[in-house]
């Protein structure tokens, strides 16, 4: 009978317990979606370039350095991080926050201590940790919080249903100086622009080369609560095929999912028959409303309906009761202003009432959102989609919303 091998930790350190608890924050992002012990826990690194943590699940890997650790003996320990994260945050109970976060932490090897206390933690062999791929060289540098509004905006629009894996995804295209971002669940499109920075020295930073990985939403939305505090420079690099995301003193590389999204070009106009701009604000208001008085009614499928009267006065209505009812109804008037084109008269248009909550929310602190109509071709089944944007051109400025109405009998 063959021996099992005998854990071995050798990492001895030392930290002060607030940023430790920090850094082993950030490297749970990579456990999320382990099975094995190995990859639930976090491999603790000491060497001469100091203290490194790093977690991989197969779908997310994380390395994060502690600057304000000091390394006393170089090697290596591999510690379940759920486990060593209780007992840290245990070892220091019954301290203020401040002065928990100033305590001093000592790993040697498996064993933890404060001054307070001492307390040995399940090591695994280190052998049994399986590192993640190297990190692409950088191909461009973004700014974390453009990155974190836009993310927002695009992520609800992609699918939640995992027999569409590749709809579950964002899009993430680098061409010059622009990342796109891109979502859909085929009721709904959602494209973001972030500013880029190409890295002068990444052998793929011609204006016209393009460099792409379709992301899965819900890692974007874990990785998304870390960047909501991030300022500064996020790095991006393309592998073959992982995307990698540096952000100070942490990494994180991610496994993209197989195929692209499809194409979107077409689907959104670059013109339109009447444009016009609204009060985000006012009509979040008015959707609550509808979307109240429709849970309320138990008709949970129906749409909303924004509607131009005879004079061009526009309400958002709940399309809720019998056929009877729906004339009786009066809308929450929503002041516009036209910036060109016609202004609608006697023109209704339907609209899923969480896909436009969302679409809204999109534009929540900007002054205006504008919307885009287009006519019904004549003798087409085909109703014109909705489309809002942050500029005052189809195109937009940096985020376009493309929303299919829903059709009413």
């Amino acid at each position: 009978m063959s021996e099992q091998p005998t854990p071995t930790a050798t990492a001895h350190v030392t930290a002060p317990y607030g940023p430790l608890a920090d850094a082993l924050k950030t490297a749970a992002f990579g456990t999320a979606c382990a099975t094995a012990p190995a990859q639930s826990s976090v491999l603790i690194e000491a060497d001469d370039t100091g203290l490194t943590l790093r977690t991989h699940d197969w779908e997310t890997a994380v390395s994060v350095t502690v600057p304000t650790a000091t390394v006393t003996q170089a090697g290596a320990s591999l510690l379940p991080l759920a486990q060593l994260t209780k007992t840290l945050k245990a070892m220091v109970a019954g301290e203020t926050k401040a002065t928990a976060a100033r305590t001093t932490v000592r790993l040697a090897g498996d064993l933890l201590a404060t001054d307070h206390l001492t307390v040995p933690v399940a090591a695994l062999p280190v052998g049994e940790f399986a590192p993640a791929p190297k990190p692409a060289p950088t191909a461009a540098h973004l700014d974390a919080q453009d990155l974190y509004r836009q993310l927002q905006r695009v992520i609800p629009a992609a699918c939640t249903d995992d027999t569409l894996p590749t709809l579950t995804a964002v899009e993430m295209t680098l061409t010059g100086s622009t990342l796109t971002l891109a979502a859909t669940d085929r009721y709904r499109f959602a494209v973001a622009d972030v500013p880029a920075t190409p890295h002068p020295d990444h052998p793929a930073t011609a204006p016209k080369h393009t460099l792409s990985a379709l992301i899965p939403a819900s890692v974007l939305t874990r990785l998304s609560t870390y960047l909501k505090t991030c300022t500064g420079p996020v790095g991006i690099a393309f592998g073959t095929p992982e995307l990698t995301l540096t952000v100070g003193d942490t990494t994180l590389t991610i496994q993209p999912r197989h195929g692209v999204l499809p194409g979107y070009g077409a689907l959104f106009p670059t013109t339109a028959d009447t444009s016009l701009t609204l009060d985000p604000a006012t009509a979040q208001r008015g959707l609550k409303k509808c979307a109240a008085l429709i849970a309320v009614s138990g008709q949970r499928d129906s749409p909303v309906t924004l509607r131009w009267d005879d004079h061009g006065t526009l309400t958002l209505a709940p399309r809720i009761g019998e056929p009877d009812d729906l004339a009786r109804i009066k809308g929450m008037p929503l002041p516009f202003t036209t910036l060109s084109g016609p202004t609608p008269t006697a023109r209704e248009l339907h609209a899923n009432p969480r896909f436009l909550a969302d679409a809204l929310a999109a534009f929540a602190g900007t002054d205006t959102v504008t919307l885009h109509l287009r006519n019904p071709k004549e003798g087409s089944s085909t109703l014109p989609p909705l489309l809002l944007t942050t500029g005052t051109r189809p195109t937009g400025e940096d985020y376009r919303h493309l929303l299919m109405p829903v059709r009413v009998s």
